[in-house]
């Protein structure tokens, strides 16, 4: 049985573990705070398990190959990648501390967001976010601050590249060319625009009640970098990436999973590099970042628990008009609902398999090879839907960067940011809480996004 065959026959209950960790992740910590920070490996193991074992009883051999090809193609790849932007990124010290005005503040966001398209959302995050909390250390008023971080650097600031944001990346792996989506530039420069004016706003009224002492503060000192040939490593790890994008060295078979060489050449280059990273950073620079591994494990545990549960979802969602989802594909047929509706399923699941689902519905529907589609987005060949193709991966492509800003497991940055945040004694919203920002502020602008470019 193929994936799109067992989509067919899944029914929508299924999906009941996957809503269950996500109101796990939302409610418990509000709850139970206390339980959650020590035993929230053994909630996501929880729903994992209460899906996997009657799906491995019922379905047998095809479920332990669903299994395996989630957990070797993409979450093993995934934590690798994270895990090496993580490492690296925090061997990275900004030296001295600005005062948090809404102006500097805002200059450090615009300076992360045009970053996230070149050294991914995950490492323009973990980047930005210790400077900033250095430079508002003394505020009270600054969690606003954090969320926009979240909405501006984790996620719409990794719009223009692969590099950026993981669903580009896989366009690109499936033929999209390199600096194809520079198309989405004014989408993105709209929408940051007019975030960082809103954040200014904000944080200048905030600004504007804290105490005499923290309005007048001095300064300390010009920021200065250290640890910076780890900036080097950064280059390696995006070199991984890109190569494993262009060359094309064959495959290998694990578990019965057919994986590909230039992945696996990938992903030890990236540990090489958090390896190197680790040997050569000295101690006192990760230790004045104040650096700790518990937003890594943290996101570890949790997405180990999602890609599970996530399964049939996604298995679902392939099978297209034959699945339970039917509804939904049947809904999509122009560039706005391809926005709206890959868009809001990257704000809940995994943007990257959205992104390829929603890819793969538009070739079908167009009848378009997915062998041409590089030449049809280049203009090397002529296509009679490359127009309209191109309409709607354009879409579909701001939808699953832009959306992944709406909840915190929208994309794994955002989890990295509450977390380190909060280590820094940063109260941040509950995930209802900071889906009331999100959804206040970002859905008027996607509103405004899909009048001006998707009418």
């Amino acid at each position: 049985m193929t994936s799109e065959q067992l989509g067919a026959v899944l029914p929508l209950w299924t999906g009941l573990p996957f809503v269950g960790i996500l109101l796990s992740i939302a409610l418990l910590p509000l709850i139970a705070p206390a339980h959650w920070d020590e035993h929230y490996p053994k909630v996501s193991m929880f729903w994992a398990a209460l899906f996997a074992i009657p799906f491995l009883l019922a379905f047998k051999g095809t479920a332990a190959r669903e299994i395996l090809h989630i957990y070797l193609v993409d979450y093993i790849p995934f934590i690798i990648l994270l895990w090496g932007l993580f490492t690296v990124s925090g061997g990275i010290l900004l030296r001295g501390r600005l005062q948090g005005t809404p102006l500097m503040n805002t200059i450090f966001l615009a300076v992360g967001t045009a970053l996230a398209s070149w050294m991914g959302t995950t490492g323009a995050s973990m980047l930005i976010i210790r400077p900033v909390l250095r430079a508002n250390a003394a505020r009270k008023r600054k969690k606003h601050v954090f969320i926009f971080l979240i909405f501006l650097v984790a996620n719409i600031g990794g719009a223009l590249t692969p590099l950026g944001d993981p669903p580009l990346f896989l366009g690109f792996l499936h033929g999209v060319p390199f600096s194809w989506t520079f198309i989405i530039l004014p989408h993105m420069l709209l929408v940051s625009a007019l975030l960082l004016i809103l954040h200014y706003l904000i944080d200048s009224f905030h600004f504007r009640r804290e105490s005499p002492e923290v309005v007048s503060q001095e300064k300390e000192e010009v920021l200065r970098l250290e640890g910076g040939l780890n900036v080097l490593f950064l280059a390696g790890i995006l070199g991984a990436v890109l190569l494993s994008g262009v060359w094309s060295a064959g495959s290998f078979i694990v578990a019965g999973v057919e994986l590909k060489t230039e992945g696996a050449v990938r992903d030890l280059i990236i540990i090489l590099m958090g390896i190197l990273s680790l040997r050569t950073t000295r101690k006192h620079v990760r230790r004045d970042n104040n650096f700790t591994w518990h937003p890594m494990i943290e996101v570890a545990y949790l997405f180990a628990g999602i890609f599970m549960t996530i399964v049939p979802v996604l298995a679902i969602l392939r099978a297209g008009e034959k699945g339970a989802l039917a509804f939904l594909m049947d809904a999509v047929s122009q560039p706005v609902h391809y926005f709206w509706a890959a868009g809001g399923l990257s704000s809940f699941l995994d943007n990257a398999p959205t992104y390829l689902t929603f890819f793969n519905l538009a070739l079908g529907r167009l009848q378009v090879p997915d062998a041409s589609v590089n030449g049809i987005l280049t203009g090397a060949l002529s296509d009679p839907s490359g127009g309209q193709f191109a309409a709607f991966l354009t879409a579909i492509s701001a939808g699953a960067v832009f959306f992944g800003a709406i909840t915190y497991i929208g994309n794994a940055p955002n989890f990295m940011v509450k977390s380190i945040a909060e280590r820094h004694r940063v109260k941040m919203p509950s995930f209802f809480g900071y889906m009331l920002w999100s959804v206040g502020i970002l859905i008027p602008l996607f509103a405004l996004v899909t009048l001006v470019f998707f009418r």
